[in-house]
């Protein structure tokens, strides 16, 4: 099984991380939602920007900073937040600063958003738990490009011992009726109303992993102060 970055991927095939891009790089790929279902309301949810262009999914954790994916991060970085389509509405702001630590990215913002943020679970989901995933990624394997609308997916957690894309504690789940994929790197995953994973790689059929929160948490708190 070959587990690929979610980056979303809109004119060069990556394979691996969930991210989009427009050139290859040494970042891994990323991943996109197919199946699920569109989401009306996400006020928290963060569209990713490399140089003015889509590349990942991602969630407002305070009034000044969005968590992503440590692979998204190339170039100049903006999002657009409070708006469940990544091309318009809401407001958008520059990022003035990242941090990483293993496939997650802090992003601080040039300016406070007025948004509801996320809250951050403090221990992984349980193993057979049903988890909800978001994110605007691609919605079939090929030949199409990153849904412009939100979407989210529920998932059946398998593991809290796998891997991101750069080694971190990953929580694995499988397809319950949808899966990520392109486009979907950074995004999050929730359970009982908690973020607990950041999308970072899977195999483009049914399995995903997501960076821990619960693992990563102390250090978010450190650098964000939630």
């Amino acid at each position: 099984m070959r587990i690929r970055p979610l980056l979303a991927v809109l004119s060069t095939a990556l394979v691996g991380a969930l991210g989009v891009t427009s050139a290859a790089s040494a970042s891994p790929p990323s991943p996109n939602i197919i199946g699920g279902g569109t989401v009306s309301s996400a006020p928290w949810a963060a569209a990713v920007l490399s140089n003015g262009s889509f590349t990942c999914s991602g969630s407002v954790i305070a009034a000044q900073w969005v968590l992503t994916a440590r692979h998204c991060i190339s170039g100049t970085m903006s999002v657009r937040v409070g708006s469940v389509n990544r091309t318009s509405g809401g407001v958008t702001r520059t990022v003035s600063a990242t941090y990483t630590r293993n496939d997650l990215a802090l992003m601080r913002l040039s300016s406070t958003v007025s948004t509801s943020a996320v809250s951050l679970a403090s221990s992984n989901p349980p193993i057979n738990s049903t988890n909800s995933i978001y994110g605007w990624g691609m919605t079939c394997y090929s030949g199409c490009s990153a849904s412009t609308q939100l979407k989210t997916a529920t998932v059946r957690v398998t593991s809290n011992s796998a891997t991101d894309a750069y080694g971190g504690q990953a929580i694995r789940s499988t397809r319950i009726n949808g899966n990520a994929w392109r486009g979907d790197s950074g995004g999050p995953q929730f359970y009982n109303g908690q973020q607990v994973g950041v999308a970072s790689t899977a195999d483009g059929s049914s399995i995903q992993n997501y960076g821990s929160v619960a693992y990563n948490r102390a250090w978010i708190t450190s650098v964000a102060g939630v």
